[in-house]
């Protein structure tokens, strides 16, 4: 993308994303051929701390329902998206979104594909949205399926529907699955990138080192410094991210004094996370 191709809307929409200056938004964009995941690693580079590591952002409104089957072995995620906040806070486009996830447990489905050709009232799921289309006059649509299966799993809506979690756990007691609520409410507010720094993607530390090592050589402080000294240092920071964004390293935000692997332990030594799913709207 060329400089003249680069708009306003472009712009905005990375300081809405990363809480940096129009200014800087622009150079960024303009430095980075308009790739927006790439502009916002320039401005991390540069030193400036961005508002979000990822760009998960859905639909802007809408309801999302989590819940588990009754044995609390499977949970679903679903989004159902609309235009405005006035139907999305209307009880009546709840309670569809509720009885589509309904038909996901109900039919063990497994895909969002499945999900909108199951039966619901005489007709199938995609059928009953289009009909709510029709008679809203809003566009409506199933924007996101997530299902985690596991030994114990434990689900939690944030706030107005706006946000839900699943949490995949190694054991199925219900001392571990109110942890596992609790520790919902942690992926909630912290929005961890995996469980712990073992399942980080790879692609993921390889670009975190790339920014933070970039950082530290446009110190000047660090002018000079030998390649071994820098590269010893990247680790130090990279450890730093892995312990503020990898959910069992996290400081447990009911308890600060212990982390969030050190909380589960308490509950149960032999528990694990093993997954989660955070879907939020905004």
């Amino acid at each position: 993308m060329s400089t003249a191709t680069i708009t306003a809307a472009d712009i905005n929409k990375l300081r809405q994303t990363t809480g940096a200056g129009m200014m800087d938004c622009r150079k960024a964009l303009v430095e980075s051929d308009g790739d927006f995941e790439k502009a916002i690693d320039y401005l991390r580079k540069k030193g400036q701390k961005v508002a979000a590591l990822r760009s998960d952002r859905e639909a802007k409104e809408g309801v999302i329902i989590a819940t588990t089957t009754a044995d609390n072995k499977t949970g679903f995620i679903v989004t159902v998206a609309c235009e405005t906040d006035f139907v999305a806070k209307n009880a009546d486009f709840v309670n569809f979104a509720q009885s589509i996830v309904a038909q996901a447990v109900k039919g063990n489905v497994k895909t969002l594909e499945e999900l909108l050709a199951a039966p619901l009232d005489g007709a199938t799921v995609a059928d009953k949205i289009n009909d709510q289309v029709a008679r809203i006059g809003e566009k409506i649509q199933l924007a996101r399926f997530e299902r985690v299966d596991a030994d114990g799993v434990s689900a939690y809506i944030h706030g107005a529907y706006r946000m839900g979690v699943l949490v995949g756990l190694s054991k199925n007691t219900p001392a571990v699955l109110d942890a596992g609520k609790d520790i919902a409410m942690q992926i909630a507010a912290m929005n961890p990138v995996a469980v712990d720094p073992d399942s980080v993607p790879a692609d993921v530390v390889a670009r975190e080192k790339a920014i933070v090592t970039e950082q530290i050589k446009n110190d000047p402080k660090m002018a000079g410094k030998p390649d071994e000294m820098i590269d010893k240092i990247a680790v130090g920071k990279l450890n730093a991210f892995f312990k503020e964004n990898t959910l069992t390293a996290q400081a447990y935000v009911k308890d600060a004094s212990k982390t969030v692997g050190d909380y589960l332990k308490g509950v149960d030594a032999s528990a694990k996370v093993t997954q989660f799913k955070r879907v939020q709207l905004g």
